[in-house]
């Protein structure tokens, strides 16, 4: 069994003002995006350029910050919300929902594309492996902070949370996500992304497997208190929520692919009537 080491969650105390390690491992993210951004977007084939990055880093950062929380409070929240409407700006009591923030990406890259005559599929492209780098970051975040932690276990590395009331040693499910969710789902986005694909393939593979990776680590994570279990005695809100991400994945692919295939055949049809 393991301790938490018990990090202090605050990072820098500025009189009255506190700056937590959640908060800047969500600057270090967006710094990492913006920088990786910048690398790809020398590539040729890339749909947009570096004068571009700087604003779809700022869309994307809105996206995730207001959909995160508007996505929090309506999918874990929305009988208090009800009862009382101005907890939607106490983001001290209660934080963001991923789902939450996929949507609010979606939409402000939707905006963004749209303003600059660019074709949504591939921006969304172009913005998908730099998703998981701030998801990894903010699962540390979690880390440090002692949120999130996972269900009771008498696995080796199980650990007590100093902040856990019980005092259970737990699956430290925020690493788990970490790996996941950060390391391994940005190996593969980054990999199947180094070369050009058809347009919107790229997206259907983050989203796919995020689902499949988050379904996977739910069974590890402890369900919020407040909502515990949604559906036979074992399926959480958020496996409920990663189930349409999967087959959107698989969905999308699949016809990304097939779209391709078709474009690519009445190209060489036409060069044969030529």
């Amino acid at each position: 069994m393991l301790t938490h080491p018990a990090f202090d969650p605050v990072a820098v105390q500025l009189g009255p003002i506190a700056i937590h390690w959640y908060g800047l491992m969500y600057l270090a993210g967006f710094a990492a995006a913006w920088w990786l951004a910048r690398q790809r977007s020398a590539q040729s084939w890339r749909p947009v350029n570096r004068d571009q990055v700087d604003d779809i880093i700022f869309y994307g950062a809105l996206g995730v910050v207001l959909g995160g929380r508007l996505g929090y409070v309506l999918f874990y929240g929305f009988d208090r919300l009800l009862a009382d409407p101005l907890w939607l700006f106490r983001v001290n009591e209660g934080g963001m929902a991923f789902h939450g923030g996929l949507i609010g990406v979606i939409v402000a890259q939707w905006w963004y594309a749209r303003s600059q005559k660019l074709r949504f599929g591939e921006l969304m492209d172009f913005v998908a492996p730099l998703v998981p780098i701030g998801l990894g970051l903010g699962r540390l975040g979690n880390f440090i902070g002692q949120e999130l932690w996972g269900r009771a276990s008498d696995v080796p590395w199980a650990m007590v949370f100093p902040r856990d009331p019980s005092q259970l040693p737990r699956h430290p499910s925020q690493l788990y996500q970490f790996a996941l969710e950060g390391v391994i789902l940005f190996a593969i986005v980054f990999w199947f992304s180094r070369k050009p694909r058809p347009e919107w393939s790229v997206g259907a593979v983050f989203v796919l497997f995020y689902g499949l990776f988050r379904f996977m680590v739910e069974f590890f994570r402890e369900p919020d208190a407040h909502i515990g279990f949604v559906a036979f005695g074992w399926l959480t809100r958020g496996q409920l929520l990663s189930l349409p991400m999967i087959v959107a994945g698989i969905v999308i692919l699949v016809w990304a692919y097939r779209r391709a295939a078709a474009v690519q055949a009445l190209s060489k049809q036409g060069k044969g009537k030529a």
